[in-house]
């Protein structure tokens, strides 16, 4: 190789290891989020779920550097298919980690509301479980990215269908606790859309393991994931609803 390609790859790859160096910073963020969002739901502690809500900034700021950062890899280095490979993927997997702040933001926007209201016997744990379970899968799922474990990567994506099925048992519990007794409708509807926000960054988490397949072996895994999510195909149960 010569001296000046050999000065092209160097550089690239300290450009990489910036901007993966970033992304671990940015998955630190939002698994930090994950959990005090569930936290300050279960303990009702307004004051975290606002510095959860503050915190987010820091996550979209941090998107942005790496969008900036990998189309100036991009223009300057010119990678090769390989390389651009890892370029293109740190930037979908960017995309996710910022969706999944914003997701954890929702939460903790409706701690304060739920705080003012008569708590709903054992689902704010529940709740609190289903959030662990993804906070665990997005730190695997960014292990399998930086050791390239395409098989950590399948085994976090399998995982996403556990929270699906708790999601559709919490989604059940709302409705009976609803048609038990109206006065319930309002704070049931505001955990319902709780659970599938934690549901959705289930998603998001398997989202970034499917790019760690797709970097890893050129290809996205070949099997189609099975969605035990069974209220995803209704419109007036998966859009956001933003609390101000």
């Amino acid at each position: 190789m010569s001296e000046l390609k050999q000065h092209i790859a160097s550089a690239f790859d300290r450009d990489l290891e910036g901007i993966q160096a970033q992304i671990l910073k940015m998955g630190g963020l939002v698994e930090v989020a994950i959990h005090n969002a569930a936290k300050s739901l279960e303990t009702r502690d307004e004051e975290l779920a606002a510095e959860v809500v503050r915190n987010d900034q820091a996550v979209d700021a941090l998107d942005e550097i790496l969008n900036e950062e990998a189309a100036r890899v991009i223009a300057l280095r010119a990678p090769t298919a390989t390389d651009l490979r890892v370029v293109l993927s740190v930037m979908r997997i960017s995309a996710n980690l910022e969706r999944i702040g914003d997701l954890s933001k929702n939460v903790a926007k409706r701690t304060s509301v739920l705080a003012q209201m008569t708590p709903i016997n054992g689902s704010t744990s529940a709740l609190r479980r289903m959030a662990k379970d993804v906070e665990i899968m997005l730190k695997d799922a960014l292990d399998a990215y930086i050791k390239r474990d395409v098989a950590l990567a399948r085994d976090v994506i399998e995982r996403d269908e556990e929270v699906d099925q708790m999601y559709n048992t919490l989604f059940r519990e709302f409705l009976t606790f609803m048609l038990e007794d109206p006065r319930n409708i309002t704070s049931c509807m505001h955990l319902h859309f709780i659970a599938k926000n934690i549901e959705r960054m289930g998603d998001h988490v398997t989202s970034i393991s499917e790019q760690v397949v797709f970097l890893t072996t050129g290809a996205k895994p070949d099997e189609a994931r099975t969605k035990m999510d069974r209220t995803s195909s209704d419109p007036s149960l998966t859009q956001d609803i933003e609390v101000e």
